[in-house]
């Protein structure tokens, strides 16, 4: 039995917390994740799970072997990667989470253009506007909007995202258009709850910062959504430029209140702490930090 394979399937469950989910992430059928943890089990004389009708837990050794057996495992993994990508180029499957919206409309396209200049790599996007779990589910990387606060986690920032004020012609024809922060008390605001403080806006002109607390009738967890809204007539979006930006263009939205400057917050990649980083993981993070300053997202 291959050594580096029960490794994997060590890993693998005690990460997702059972055999079957570890078999999905690893491609293999349930029997043989099962068989390479037992021999790994034998290999070593310990048991490594505690085993329920509902789920693993690690023992004290499995505990000791899963602090290490990941980097080991990318060590190997980049060590065979630089003997073989001068020949024919990175391979392998790269997991990349995303929130929602920003996954739709920038990570989509950005993975497509890095992948097509690397073709031995396969990619699985997984789109969650929920902080995922990287080791539980096996994510390599992720982009994430805003700072993590997790001591576990690393990231590399790609760029910073301000929010802008829009709405619609038609809206503006029939509402007129606010010239104050403080005019949108009167005004219909569509709400983004995936928004840290979805109702209050805060703007900046020189070192002066207002906010002002919006109410309106449509409450969405999607920026996306809000500028549609927004196009649609419904009220006034307050959003990053990677919703907007199709809307600006087509003339379909209006940037609002331009003396003033929105809200900002980070983008970044996101990956685990105390882990040799594979090699095609790096490749994509340096692209992807080159890539969105030629978008039109930030």
């Amino acid at each position: 039995m291959d050594l580096t394979d029960e490794l994997k399937a060590f890993v693998a469950t005690a990460q997702t917390g059972s055999f079957t989910a570890a078999a999905d992430q690893l491609g293999v059928s349930n029997r043989l994740t099962s068989k390479y943890v037992a021999e790994l089990e034998a290999r070593l004389g310990v048991r490594l799970f505690q085993r329920t009708t509902r789920k693993v837990g690690l023992t004290p050794a499995g505990e000791d072997l899963l602090a290490r057996a990941p980097a080991l495992l990318d060590d190997l993994d980049d060590l065979l990667a630089e003997v073989s990508e001068g020949s024919r180029g990175f391979t392998g499957v790269i997991r990349v989470s995303a929130p929602v919206t920003f996954g739709e409309l920038y990570v989509v396209g950005m993975l497509r253009r890095f992948a097509d200049a690397n073709p031995g790599l396969s990619f699985d996007l997984r789109l969650s506007d929920a902080y995922v779990d990287l080791a539980r589910d096996g994510i390599d990387l992720a982009f994430r909007i805003g700072r993590s606060e997790m001591l576990s986690l690393k990231e590399r920032k790609l760029g910073t995202l301000r929010s802008r004020l829009v709405a619609s012609p038609t809206y503006l024809t029939a509402q007129g258009q606010p010239d104050h922060p403080a005019d949108l008390a009167h005004h219909a605001c569509i709400v983004d709850t995936n928004r840290r403080a979805p109702r209050r806006w805060v703007f900046h002109r020189g070192e002066e910062d207002l906010e002002v607390q919006v109410q309106g009738r449509f409450h969405v967890n999607s920026a996306r959504a809000a500028a549609e809204l927004a196009t649609n007539g419904l009220g006034i979006a307050y959003a990053p430029r990677f919703a907007i930006c199709d809307g600006l263009s087509a003339g379909k939205l209006v940037e609002l209140m331009q003396n003033y400057s929105g809200d900002t917050t980070t983008v970044n990649a996101v990956y685990l702490e105390g882990r040799a980083l594979p090699r095609k993981i790096r490749a994509l993070i340096d692209f992807a930090v080159e890539d969105i300053k030629t978008s039109d997202v930030l």
